[in-house]
């Protein structure tokens, strides 16, 4: 298997074990923090922040989704799905980047 090839399986599996793995976060709320879409008030703002700005994420944004009843370990699981879902639309518009760098070389 080509270089190329391992690393975008690689990058499957880690999508697929985060959004379809062993959890305490229903499946379907870890989809929507990937995506960072269709979220509930304030889990939306703690997930946007993961997401979009990461560093003005405080104790505040995880006391509220507390307080709503998220608990901590699905916090921490909806966090990585937040922050692969990020990393995973970056991946591929860069790897979308290159493609077109490719096409008009």
């Amino acid at each position: 298997m080509a270089t190329e090839d391992r690393k975008r399986a690689a990058h499957r599996a880690l999508v697929d074990r985060v959004l379809n793995g062993t959890g305490t976060a229903p499946e379907d709320l870890r989809a929507r923090a990937f995506h960072n879409a269709d979220l509930p008030p304030p889990l939306r703002e703690l997930i946007d922040k993961v997401a979009t700005r990461p560093t003005r994420t405080a104790d505040a944004d995880f006391a509220a989704a507390e307080a709503a009843g998220f608990s901590q370990d699905q916090l921490f699981e909806l966090v990585v799905c937040a922050a692969v879902g990020q990393s995973a639309r970056l991946y591929e518009a860069g790897l979308a980047a290159l493609a077109a760098a490719e096409e008009d070389a």
